[in-house]
């Protein structure tokens, strides 16, 4: 199993990936009850599944994929 432990808040620690995908989103370390709140409020993201599974984040992540891809076909051209 992978250690996520780093990423993570000391009570979520010893969670399984199960418990995690539907844990709060300030389970995340670096994530604050307030900037959970301000993600619920606006992009209705209660959980880390919601947050991964999120339309804005998976845009944002094709948009750095092509981007990296578009790059790296200009260094070979």
């Amino acid at each position: 199993m992978a250690d996520m432990s780093k990423h993570l808040d000391k009570a979520f620690e010893s969670k399984s990936f199960e418990e995690l995908a539907d844990a709060p989103v300030d389970a995340l370390e670096g994530v604050s009850k307030t900037d959970a709140e301000l993600l619920l409020k606006a992009f209705n993201i209660h959980t880390m599944r919601d947050l991964a599974e999120s339309k804005f984040v998976l845009r944002a992540q094709a948009s750095v994929n092509l981007a990296r891809v578009h790059a790296g076909k200009k260094k070979a051209a």
